[in-house]
């Protein structure tokens, strides 16, 4: 395994450095303060100025492995790009790296018809509008996806949908156009993994009423924010399935890989950035008559962050390197492994830097607490510990069965 950074991610991460320093640490308190006043659900000025720039400057669609649509970088090289926007939770969006639409452009570039395309992923990849991913629902657990209850039904040329979804996240931005949704077009197929299909839903159709926003731990993450939507008798044309009936579970396998080493990627660059925090902190603040970063258990927490963080990287970077040579199937085991290593390590890293800014940590002057809040909800999207600790235990046995 060679980790060494290509001569082009290496000019990107320049570029990317001096773009983060210049437009958006500057503007992180131009952001909040625009959310805040008016409708905090209207798109801010600051992150629709910023992606003028960064669209200029070339720093735009890095993701998209094997397609000639982005920015033709593998995950080993968009992982460092990744982690580097993940310091700042809004500024994926200033590059348009961020999800859910990321995820849903990929499933569109893998699985998507030429009309589909054209219609949704062209102005998905020019930021014109953003999309949501519908798949977990309120009432069943959904960490078994074969529990859903939303029906994707037949009728002539088209389908007609009910069920209730929530965190959907983007649900509410005015921007998002369509929801990749997830449902049962065969509910009594004998197999459980080919009753689900997923279908393209235009946000406008009639029948789509998005109920309200799910804060995460008293964040509403406007405006972007995660919804509980209801889809009453919505009715689409046939020919926004995607891929066919009963293949809901292969794309959503091959939709929520890169979605989860996303996530990754970008927890590693929150914890980093939490760890520059605690470390200024503790130099500045005196307790006892010397300062925090010179008492033992800070200096302890200090190394164990630096530890976790750096054991996390590698990991992300081996399921990287592992989906670009032999495939997201082959790499589950160390998908799996990241998802669950990359947020407790986030969480621990982050709790311990509130813990160095003292009462000011849990306040909104330092961004740990939101930091924190983001952290701890990647423990349980996109899968929750337990369903990934259960896979990569069974994977572990099969080494061992006869």
């Amino acid at each position: 395994m060679d980790f060494e950074y290509s001569a082009k991610t290496q000019n990107l991460m320049k570029r990317l450095g001096a773009f983060m320093e210049t437009e958006v640490y500057p503007n992180e308190q131009r952001f909040l303060a625009e959310v805040a006043a008016g409708d905090r659900w209207q798109p801010t000025r600051i992150i629709e100025e910023m992606k003028e720039k960064a669209r200029a400057q070339g720093l735009w669609n890095l993701f998209l492995p094997e397609s000639t649509l982005g920015a033709g970088l593998t995950n080993l090289e968009y992982a460092p790009l990744c982690e580097t926007m993940g310091r700042v939770p809004w500024a994926p969006e200033v590059f348009n790296c961020s999800a859910p639409d990321t995820g849903n452009m990929e499933v569109l570039v893998r699985y998507g018809t030429a009309e589909q395309k054209r219609q949704w992923l062209e102005p998905l990849l020019e930021g014109k509008i953003r999309s949501a991913f519908a798949m977990t629902e309120p009432e069943v657990a959904s960490s078994d996806a074969t529990n859903i209850r939303c029906t994707i039904a037949r009728d002539a040329d088209f389908y007609l949908i009910n069920g209730r979804k929530w965190w959907t996240s983007g649900a509410n931005d005015p921007r998002c156009k369509v929801f990749i949704l997830m449902g049962k077009t065969d509910p009594d197929n004998p197999s459980r993994h080919r009753q689900q299909s997923m279908i393209l839903v235009p946000r406008e159709a009639p029948g789509v009423n998005v109920l309200r926003n799910l804060p995460v731990l008293g964040f509403d993450d406007a405006p972007h924010g995660h919804a509980e939507v209801v889809f009453e008798n919505v009715r689409v044309p046939a020919s926004n399935l995607l891929l066919g009936e009963g293949r809901g579970f292969e794309i959503a396998q091959g939709r929520l890989g890169p979605g989860r080493i996303h996530h990754c990627m970008r927890l590693i660059g929150l914890a980093e950035r939490a760890l520059e925090k605690m470390c200024r902190r503790s130099l500045s603040r005196v307790a006892f008559g010397k300062p925090i970063a010179e008492h033992g258990v800070t200096l302890a927490r200090i190394s164990e962050s630096r530890v976790l963080i750096d054991q996390a990287r590698l990991l992300t970077l081996k399921a990287a390197y592992m989906m670009d040579t032999v495939g997201n199937k082959v790499a589950a085991k160390e998908i799996a492994m990241i998802k669950v290593a990359a947020p407790a390590m986030a969480c621990r890293v982050i709790d311990w830097a509130i813990q160095a800014h003292g009462g000011g940590g849990v306040s909104d002057d330092f961004g740990l607490a939101h930091a924190y809040a983001s952290a701890r909800a990647l423990r349980l999207a996109d899968g929750p510990d337990e369903v990934h600790h259960a896979a990569i235990g069974k994977m572990e046995l099969r080494r061992y069965r006869t």
